[in-house]
């Protein structure tokens, strides 16, 4: 693995919460079967859309207006050095050598292709 170090997110994303009395959905990215449950939020980030946990989303972003989120919250990131997965509230996401591992405060832990989690995020120097 590479260093681990902590970044911020650039840019907003829009997001519509999934407040409705569902038993949630099943759909497929990154590899694996995803799962949302009600509660959760549907994000849609420069034209990637997935849901991310409530609780998750409650933790890490912030309301600029309505459906505009920012997400607030450092997260630490390393680069992958082979092939894997990494299990997340909502399934499994398979990454490649080269792709971010990124992990919130929380543990909360997630991959990212390299080319945007490049284009999407900054180091913190303030860490």
């Amino acid at each position: 693995m590479g260093e681990r170090r902590r970044y911020r997110k650039n840019g907003i994303v829009t997001a519509v919460q999934l407040d409705l009395d569902t038993d949630g959905l099943e759909y497929r990215k990154w590899g694996d079967v995803q799962t949302a449950k009600a509660g959760d939020w549907l994000v849609d980030n420069e034209g990637d859309v997935y849901t991310v946990d409530r609780e998750v989303f409650a933790k890490t972003y912030e309301r600029k207006s309505p459906g505009v989120y920012v997400k607030t919250a450092r997260v630490w990131a390393e680069v992958a050095s082979e092939a894997g997965s990494v299990a997340t509230k909502e399934g499994r996401t398979h990454y490649e050598a080269g792709d971010y591992l990124v992990e919130n405060e929380d543990g909360d832990a997630y991959a990212v292709e390299r080319e945007k989690f490049e284009s999407m995020y900054e180091l913190d120097e303030s860490a």
